[in-house]
């Protein structure tokens, strides 16, 4: 049994996360979370109702972080080093905290997140997240740029050896990101230079 002063919330958040990583969402029942606690099944339906209720309450932590991150960015000038911050930021966020468990979770029920009216918001974010990545020159190879820039900060959890640690997945995740954003800031000062040359 975990201790009182943690959050229960957080703690079914997390052993729900467990199970349905290790045995899919679908064949998690509630009835297990609750095992797993060491509650009656009562105990946990005053927090959640259902698994959907849960995952959801997961991805809208997510989406409040993500929220927070655009609202800031959208207050500060643009640029190269605005791309650059909100996806450091952005990277420190998804290394915290259990994200590598939600991160596991969101890869291998990709058909659940579909199904659910937090996981349709999720991609929302995503989107705005890379349309302030891509810049003003919303271009379709810019906007592929920024997406894969925030990719290979997901991926990094996914495609390096298990014996890289966290912060080395984090700086390679950024160090390939920023290529790509750079790319996107050279191609916004060639379009300047053709410009100037116009006029």
């Amino acid at each position: 049994m975990w201790s009182v002063t943690m959050d229960t919330r957080t703690r079914i958040q997390e052993v729900a996360l467990e199970l349905f990583t290790e045995h899919g969402y679908e064949k998690t029942s509630l009835r297990e979370v609750a095992e797993r606690l060491g509650v009656t099944k009562a105990a946990l339906y005053y927090h959640f109702k259902s698994k959907e209720e849960i995952v959801n309450s997961f991805v809208e932590d997510r989406i409040l972080v993500m929220d927070e991150l655009i609202r800031w960015a959208e207050s500060q000038p643009p640029g190269v080093e605005l791309r650059r911050a909100v996806l450091t930021r952005y990277a420190d966020d998804l290394f915290g905290r259990n994200r590598f468990a939600v991160m596991r979770f969101f890869e291998q029920n990709q058909t659940v997140l579909k199904n659910l009216s937090a996981g349709l918001q999720m991609r929302d974010r995503m989107l705005r997240v890379a349309r302030l990545l891509a810049g003003p020159d919303q271009s379709a190879e810019n906007e592929v740029r920024a997406a894969l820039a925030i990719f290979a900060v997901h991926s990094s959890f996914f495609t390096m050896r298990p014996e890289i640690t966290a912060q080395d997945r984090h700086d390679v995740a950024l160090k390939v990101a920023f290529e790509l954003l750079d790319r996107i800031a050279e191609v916004e000062a060639e379009g300047e230079k053709v410009d100037a040359g116009h006029r």
